[in-house]
């Protein structure tokens, strides 16, 4: 795979790396966590523990978001620059725990995002609905979902029948529709609101815009990816950093 987009050794110091590892592991294991406890351990018919099924669903599509936002990281090579092998190993593990994609097609893509982006070459932009959510959204899932996709998570549905059984259901709550909404969500957040067409033009060949969410909003929503202005400008900076990597330049505008 090549290397020539990835992260300079330069611009991610030890100490960078080591809080960029730190939180991919906390967001990683937080998601398994969940996953194992919600599909494996809790009976939700008991005790009216069903109620918390749509805090739990809202917690493990965030989480999701978050694995995604680091697999992210790694195709710019921003979370283990100096490890190019660790960097590759946990975005790959990231998006197939995710939804079973594959991280060499996702890599191809978003590196042609960022040669293309909001053209007709972009593979994320709809050059035919470039202001229409749902057109959009549903040309975006057929790119990224293909029969390759649908045959691993056919595989992994058969196994968790087997071991799941009469709970089975359980897996579909838990993990089907918080991979499903988490898509919408870093749809929404991280390719619609920062590349549609409106009546605001572009300031740049970037044909992004960012967010004004204060930081606990950014986070909430996309895990600051929705300042995404500043992530093609930089796309070596890792998600936790765009918050201050983005303040100079809000504070300029303002000024």
């Amino acid at each position: 795979m090549s290397t020539a987009r990835a992260a300079p050794a330069s611009k991610i110091s030890s100490a960078d790396m080591a809080k960029g590892l730190a939180l991919a592991a906390l967001i990683a294991g937080s998601w398994l966590g969940v996953h194992v406890t919600a599909i494996f351990v809790v009976d939700w018919t008991a005790n009216g523990l069903w109620l918390a099924a749509p805090l739990v669903i809202a917690l493990q599509c965030w989480l999701s978001v978050g694995l995604f936002i680091v697999a992210h990281d790694t195709m710019h090579g921003s979370l283990a620059p100096q490890y190019p092998w660790l960097n590759q190993a946990i975005g790959r593990f990231c998006v197939f725990i995710y939804a079973g994609f594959s991280y060499d097609n996702l890599y191809r893509s978003h590196h042609a995002h960022h040669r293309h982006a909001g053209t007709a070459e972009d593979p994320d932009f709809d050059a035919e609905h470039p202001s229409s959510f749902w057109p959009w959204y549903g040309k975006f899932f057929r790119h990224y979902f293909g029969w390759r996709e649908f045959g691993v998570l056919c595989v992994v549905v058969a196994i968790y029948t087997l071991i799941l059984q009469e709970r089975f259901p359980a897996m579909l709550v838990f993990w089907a529709l918080p991979a499903i909404l988490s898509s919408v969500q870093l749809f929404y957040f991280g390719t619609y609101r920062p590349h549609h067409v409106d009546e605001t033009p572009f300031s740049d060949r970037h044909r992004a815009r960012s967010n004004d969410f204060g930081y606990a909003m950014s986070l909430l929503t996309c895990f600051h990816f929705g300042y995404h202005h500043e992530h093609h400008d930089a796309p070596w900076v890792p998600w936790w950093k765009l918050p201050a990597h983005r303040a100079p330049r809000r504070n300029r505008n303002m000024a």
